[in-house]
């Protein structure tokens, strides 16, 4: 991986507000919720001895250590960290190029997997009804807890679609999944498409 530059301005900041903390060992917690889709967003947070994961990257900073999520690796390559200066106080900035792009292999969780396919094959379609579908989670017994939203909450044509439409591209593309859930809630029709 090509490691995150996190810049000196943002370095001194951040080891500031680590030691305001009064931990002893704390460093700072990278990863990238939902990566890989248009709602990825780039989180920075504490993290106290005993708070990082078997996965994370490990890097030694000047001042600090920062724990990279193994998962959002792919997500973070070319980020950059910067604190600018100004009379409000200053501003700190996370840049991740990568973060909202699919960066998905066949090595990938299946989680990211079925991200990548909603995103790019099954929303598309949806959205011509104003409608969208996002992963909850995958259970135990690999299947993957979808809720729909827009036209599809609600619309009467909910399980065809589940069923002939997102099921099936699901599974056609990613043969370990067992299938889909629906959890929507679709006795909510104010925007049900049919």
């Amino acid at each position: 991986m090509a490691m995150v530059e996190i810049t000196e301005s943002a370095q001194d900041y951040l080891a500031e507000l680590l030691g305001k903390q009064n931990v002893e060992g704390i460093g700072i917690r990278m990863f990238v919720s939902s990566p890989g889709t248009p709602t990825a967003e780039t989180c920075i947070a504490y993290c106290k001895p005993g708070e990082e994961q078997e996965d994370d990257e490990v890097v030694e900073y000047g001042k600090f250590k920062a724990f990279f999520e193994g998962r959002s690796l792919p997500f973070l390559e070319d980020a950059k960290v910067d604190y600018a200066a100004d009379r409000m106080g200053g501003q700190l900035t996370i840049r991740a190029p990568n973060s909202k792009m699919p960066r998905v292999t066949d090595d990938s969780p299946i989680e990211d997997k079925i991200n990548y396919v909603l995103y790019n094959d099954i929303n598309p379609g949806l959205a011509a009804h104003n409608g969208n579908v996002t992963l909850v989670e995958v259970n135990d017994e690999n299947f993957a807890i979808l809720q729909f939203g827009g036209g599809c909450q609600g619309c009467s044509a909910v399980d065809m679609t589940l069923k002939n439409g997102v099921e099936k591209t699901l599974k056609d593309k990613i043969p370990e999944l067992a299938g889909v859930k629906d959890m929507t809630d679709h006795t909510d029709t104010t925007n049900a498409y049919y």
